[in-house]
């Protein structure tokens, strides 16, 4: 469940730029996020992490998570050291500081 904040006495999601599991920038997402139990979208993963209120791969480890990644954006055509630098902090997210 999304993390909430309260803002001006009301309490609101908070909204996360990028998936809290993968990095993935969510305004990206094909399918507008993951999706939670109840069926409603998620504001914290994406649909290629999360899906039904639980992760998709839920044995993954952070290094795991960071080699899958690193050769997604190098099959999108970006080279080798921009793959490195767009995983280098995949293990402060979310899912991987607890």
């Amino acid at each position: 469940m999304a993390e909430k904040m309260k803002i001006r006495g009301e309490i609101q999601m908070a909204a996360y730029k990028n998936c809290q599991s993968c990095g993935m920038p969510l305004s990206k997402d094909e399918h507008g996020g993951g999706t939670e139990a109840d069926g409603s979208k998620s504001t914290k993963y994406c649909s290629h992490c999360y899906q039904n209120g639980s992760f998709t791969m839920p044995g993954l480890t952070v290094e795991e998570m960071k080699e899958r990644v690193k050769g997604k954006i190098k099959e999108f055509g970006f080279p080798g050291f921009l793959a490195g630098l767009f995983t280098r902090n995949i293990h402060k997210l979310e899912r991987w500081n607890k």
